[in-house]
């Protein structure tokens, strides 16, 4: 009976809809409070160093070649996933898949200034 109930509270519930309404927002702010364990201090840390790498990033996309567009995008979507930013994550995957894809890289463009508009306004 104890390993029944065990294995229920440990079970993923389901969510009916579709995705959590939490990774409809520019950052997953759950993901982000699971990842920090919670640590407001330290969800502010990591979203502003994560603005900072992303700006970066469409700066060094805006001069590099194929190969490195692909390197820096790789490098975007492990540093998105990380804080929740899905949607950079989406998109630079598939500009990591296509290459230099200008069209793409405006897409990450987008999706990275909405991110670092939400995380702006977080951290005031």
């Amino acid at each position: 009976m104890a390993v029944a109930a065990v294995s229920i509270a440990f079970d993923a519930p389901e969510h009916q809809g579709g995705a959590c309404p939490s990774q409809s927002r520019p950052i997953d702010l759950v993901h982000l409070a699971t990842q920090t364990m919670g640590d407001k201090a330290l969800e502010v840390e990591v979203l502003q160093m994560f603005a900072r790498q992303a700006r970066r990033a469409l700066q060094d996309l805006a001069v590099a070649d194929t190969t490195a567009t692909v390197a820096i995008a790789h490098r975007l979507k492990g540093a998105a996933n990380a804080v929740g930013a899905f949607k950079v994550a989406i998109a630079a995957q598939k500009l990591e898949d296509s290459g230099a894809d200008t069209a793409l890289k405006a897409a990450v463009g987008a999706v990275v200034v909405e991110a670092e508009n939400f995380i702006n306004k977080l951290c005031r």
